[in-house]
């Protein structure tokens, strides 16, 4: 394993009186009155938040709850990778690389990594035990500078592999949702005698443009490709077609980082009437806002939508024909899928990408399920590889 250095998160006190003092002095805009969050997070909530964020916040504790956890940096193709490495007390257990989107990183998966890796002391069976590898994606966290434009979810996938290749695991599996959710499915490719099998949450699912395919939809699969289509996509927009022109206010702002985020917090989690800290908890949270602040990654994290969706002549319209979604070459990798409450997958449509061998139906949680529906999260994993090892 060479080349792999320790790495522990110590965030200088200059950074954190910076954001303080930049936070006290937000120049705050006005708002119409009675709009509520139908066109963007309101005034007085976010106020309120960001005050916690500067008075009642603690970074400190956050920092060190990360750091109870053995984390690593390497270097490979020029690239930075920052990522946990949590290997289970049971030494047959299986290794499992959990792969984050957007907006979150490596914090996404505190709360499942203790169930993952040490089952026997959360109530479950040895057997399902784990190997846990949490990187954090080129452009997001620790894992920067970006090495160069072109740092597409196959190039990821291709450094990746060779991170689990170099930490000297030859047969693991995959757990991804969102960006991760793109990343996973192309690491099974790339390395198909290694994965042994991919699980998805947050798997995004289009037509391609084929005759007859929105055709036999059920009712609950015609609503969920009625809310993808009406899906406000602003910042999908912003983060792929000018990802270096929006990254100046928010690497400038820290209320403004938060707002982008939050607003995501929020229209991706269950209930959807809720606040976001209905869903998930607050400080984690903010633990998010803070590392894409701290790190100064909201330009870097937004360039794997340029490579994914400009960079391929993406138009912006989620109808048919507008753009190819197809996946390419079926994937071949077993691969398991978890749909949330929140999610727009239609099955079909996985299945023609995909090797599709579990589809589960949870009917409850959102987007972020490793934050907002850990335990159900655990269990689906579990229950997938459980056949695969």
């Amino acid at each position: 394993m060479t080349n792999i250095h320790p790495f522990r998160l110590d965030i200088p006190q200059a950074q954190l009186d910076d954001l303080k003092a930049r936070l006290a002095g937000t120049r705050w805009p006005d708002e119409l009155p009675g709009v509520g969050w139908s066109r963007g997070v309101p005034v007085g909530y976010l106020k309120e938040l960001a005050e916690y964020w500067r008075t009642g916040y603690d970074w400190r504790a956050q920092e060190a709850a990360l750091n109870e956890h053995p984390q690593f940096v390497t270097e490979v193709d020029g690239q930075n990778i920052h990522f946990l490495h949590v290997r289970s007390p049971e030494p047959d257990a299986t290794p499992l690389v959990l792969l984050h989107g957007w907006p979150g990183g490596v914090v996404d998966f505190l709360d499942v990594i203790g169930p993952l890796s040490d089952p026997a002391a959360h109530g479950g069976d040895p057997a399902d035990a784990f190997h846990l590898v949490i990187p954090a994606l080129p452009g997001f966290g620790f894992s920067t500078p970006l090495a160069g434009p072109g740092m597409s979810a196959a190039k990821m996938a291709g450094l990746l592999a060779r991170l689990m290749a170099r930490l000297g695991y030859d047969r693991y599996g995959v757990q991804g949702y969102d960006t991760g959710a793109w990343v996973g499915p192309e690491l099974g490719k790339q390395a198909v005698d290694q994965v042994i099998g991919v699980h998805l949450n947050a798997m995004l699912t289009f037509p391609a443009g084929a005759d007859g395919e929105l055709d036999g939809l059920t009712e609950i699969e015609q609503g969920r490709w009625a809310a993808m289509q009406n899906f406000n996509d602003g910042y999908l927009q912003c983060n792929s077609k000018r990802p270096q022109t929006v990254t100046y206010g928010l690497h400038d702002s820290p209320v403004g980082q938060l707002a982008w985020m939050v607003e995501k917090f929020k229209e991706l989690t269950i209930p959807a009437d809720g606040l976001p800290e209905d869903s998930i908890d607050r400080d984690r949270m903010l633990t998010e806002v803070s590392l894409y602040w701290l790190t100064g990654t909201a330009g870097s994290a937004a360039q794997i939508y340029y490579e994914e969706l400009s960079a391929a002549d993406w138009t912006g319209d989620w109808d048919a024909g507008e753009a190819d979604w197809s996946a390419g070459a079926r994937g071949t990798v077993p691969t398991g899928v978890l749909v949330s409450a929140h999610d727009v997958t239609i099955r079909r449509w996985a299945e023609r990408d995909h090797n599709i061998v579990r589809w589960t139906e949870l009917g409850k949680g959102g987007h972020f399920l490793a934050m907002e529906a850990p335990s159900a999260l655990v269990e689906d994993v579990r229950t997938f590889f459980r056949e695969l090892r």
